[in-house]
């Protein structure tokens, strides 16, 4: 240190300098030539590529409707999370390819990805997603299997005899 603070009123005024010089990051938004928003979702195996630009609410995910592609209504549910809590249900067509993994962990990867995509439209609806938890990789992934093991832990069956 090449100051000497004497005093407690010194070391109150070094401080300022320091903290206004750190500033929160300014987050804008991100569209590409035909106005789209672009983001990259991922959960287990799976990796969706979501775009959304306004209009109708329409969801297409590898060619189809969202009805026929996530038929169990739980996972229609997960992956239309980020629009409820921005309040943006019919206002983007949502356009998504998804592959990896099974339908559960690709609609995981959809939401993720379209909560991501929403922030780059939409900066200022980073707080809110960012609150529920949808901005948020989960990294939780299947252990490898082990030699000497059935799985990745489970042991294959002991007999004495």
């Amino acid at each position: 240190m090449a100051e000497t603070l004497s005093s407690l009123q010194d070391l109150k005024g070094a401080g300022v300098s320091a903290a206004a010089a750190v500033e929160a990051p300014k987050y804008v938004q991100k569209l590409d030539k035909q106005g789209r928003a672009y983001a990259t979702g991922k959960r287990k195996d799976a990796v969706a590529r979501v775009w959304i630009k306004p209009g109708s609410g329409k969801i297409t995910v590898n060619d189809r409707t969202v009805e026929v592609y996530f038929a169990r209504p739980v996972l229609r549910m997960l992956l239309s999370q980020p629009l409820v809590v921005a309040k943006r249900v019919g206002q983007y067509d949502v356009i998504v390819t998804v592959d990896g993994g099974g339908l559960s962990g690709q609609a995981g990867a959809v939401r993720h990805g379209l909560a991501k995509a929403l922030t780059n439209f939409e900066p200022e609806l980073r707080p809110a997603l960012k609150k529920e938890g949808f901005l948020t990789r989960d990294s939780r992934v299947v252990e490898r299997k082990k030699y000497g093991r059935a799985k990745a832990r489970r042991s294959f069956q002991f007999s004495k005899r």
